[in-house]
């Protein structure tokens, strides 16, 4: 194929023209998986010879090629917060690798995936409780970017971004509750795609798999190329194609709000309002004023509910997460009621904001890279800033990579930028990050 092809429509061609069979395609998935020098923590669970046989099978369960989706003998990555059937579902915690039985059925989204054709590649490595950025995990291991291990993945999706990279999956499930598939999407130079708050009832969408906090928690993709963010959101979310926007209005923040942004950032922030502008986009800044206490809001209500999820066993955790369930208890519910009317008062400002404007636009974090070793917490609180308004609002967003736009090698390295449409509005948002 040439190389101009989408990586998933390569894939599928390859597969349908029998140059490739699934059974290839997952024992060289499985070659690649958590061993590149000093990663070898991609994945919580993985059983390659079971994966081989589940190739080996899936022929017989699709015996019409025709009828074939893109996603038949596709391999996938699975976030270890969902189930799959008799796997422990540890949510990157040894505690709940020990406390949880073996799943008796699957979740969801891996019904999902497997009604589709795909191969799930194995389940993949997280922040602890899926409640943390930056990819650390104390008791799994902290989780490398195979492309340079001196970096951290960025979290929760953390084993997400490295399955991609290291070539053992083409494309991950991931979850993000204050940027769990945004910033490590950003990080390690990925596409992501997060789903609006809501694309499908509660009860569906989230069967088998575990919450963090329900009030924020979406699912969500990475994979490499944006030409592909259509037929992977048809393929797994049932998301009808449309045409990319005409001429769309995007709003973008007040430099104000862009202060604490490493230069690289702004660079590749630049690069891309300037694709959008030779689009045919139009470009206004919005005041983001009412944005201020949004990572109190966000916070608050994320760690009431996470504690409730998790009551009786703080100790179990490491002390940084301990602490945050702790406070998150002592939140009393009058607080958190007045927390919530704020919370959507400024849904409220989300929905003035798109009358004036189609899409947002704006840096998934004001750094573009995480070094292992180093202290974190500082890095924490700034991103959260620039992702915490987007999860409050719901909406769906498209990481757009920075390297897309490079000229030449390293440039814009980990400087993603994140697209926003208002909630429900997923098809044409994906039609134009695909555009672009």
């Amino acid at each position: 194929m040439p190389e101009t092809t989408p990586p998933l429509a390569a894939m599928s061609a390859f597969l349908r023209s029998g140059e490739f069979d699934p059974v290839t395609v997952m024992v060289e998935a499985q070659k690649n998986a958590d061993v590149r020098p000093g990663n070898g923590n991609t994945y919580l669970q993985r059983d390659s010879s079971l994966a081989i046989r589940e190739a080996l099978a899936l022929p017989a369960k699709f015996p019409d090629e025709a009828s074939r989706l893109p996603l038949y003998g596709i391999p996938v990555s699975l976030k270890d917060c969902f189930d799959l059937t008799g796997t422990v579902t540890t949510c990157g915690s040894k505690f709940y690798a020990a406390q949880n039985p073996p799943a008796t059925a699957n979740s969801w989204i891996a019904d999902r995936l497997l009604a589709a054709g795909a191969l799930i590649t194995g389940k993949t490595h997280l922040h602890p409780l899926a409640y943390g950025i930056t990819g650390e995990n104390p008791e799994y291991g902290d989780c490398l970017q195979p492309r340079d291990t001196t970096l951290l993945t960025g979290g929760s999706s953390s084993g997400a971004v490295a399955s991609i990279q290291e070539g053992s999956a083409l494309f991950a499930i991931g979850t993000d509750t204050g940027g769990s598939v945004r910033v490590p999407a950003a990080l390690g130079g990925l596409a992501g795609y997060r789903a609006s708050l809501g694309l499908f009832p509660e009860e569906v969408c989230w069967r088998g798999g575990a919450h963090l906090a329900p009030s924020f928690d979406t699912l969500g993709l990475l994979f490499r190329d944006l030409r592909d963010a259509p037929a992977f959101g048809h393929t797994v979310f049932g998301i009808e194609p449309v045409p990319a926007p005409f001429a769309p209005r995007i709003g973008i923040p007040d430099e104000a709000f862009l202060h604490d942004c490493d230069p690289d950032v702004l660079a590749a922030y630049n690069a891309w309002q300037h694709r959008l502008r030779q689009y045919g986009a139009t470009l206004a800044t919005f005041d983001t004023a009412a944005w201020a206490d949004c990572k109190e809001i966000f916070t608050s209500i994320q760690a009431s509910e996470a504690a409730a999820i998790h009551r009786g066993h703080f100790a179990e955790f490491e002390a940084s997460i301990a602490e945050r369930l702790a406070w998150g208890e002592s939140i009393t519910p009058d607080q958190l009621a007045a927390l919530h009317v704020r919370l959507e008062a400024f849904r409220a400002t989300i929905a003035e904001l798109f009358t004036r404007f189609d899409f947002l636009m704006l840096p998934c974090a004001p750094v573009s890279r995480l070094v292992v070793g180093e202290d974190q917490s500082g890095a924490r609180a700034r991103i959260l800033r620039y992702t915490c308004p987007i999860s409050m609002a719901g909406l769906p967003t498209v990481t757009l990579p920075g390297e897309v736009l490079a000229t030449k090698p390293d440039e814009h390295f980990g400087t993603g930028m994140q697209l926003c449409a208002p909630r429900l509005k997923d098809a044409q948002l994906l039609a134009l990050a695909a555009s672009l």
